[in-house]
């Protein structure tokens, strides 16, 4: 789900996987391994990614049982 995320705010911003790795000083490949969720992504990478595209990582608190935060629980929100 992740990977999807990132693939659409590069999308949406018009990047290219080569133009929005050198924003963020990282590789090409590993950019790509992200979107296709071949390799785990820290949340500063992540954070990185999401100003980069004009987006701002919200975290939403939901209360359920489980209290686990997943893909489910968290809402993007365009600054």
């Amino acid at each position: 789900m992740i990977g999807k995320i990132i693939k659409t705010m590069r999308h949406e911003k018009s990047y290219t996987q080569d133009q929005l790795a050198k924003l963020i000083y990282i590789g090409r490949t590993t950019l790509s391994d992200y979107e296709r969720m071949k390799t785990d992504i820290n949340f500063e990478t992540l954070e990185k990614i999401a100003t980069a595209c004009g987006y701002d990582i919200v975290f939403v608190h939901k209360k359920d049982k489980s209290k686990n935060l997943t893909t489910k629980n968290i809402e993007r929100k365009e600054i």
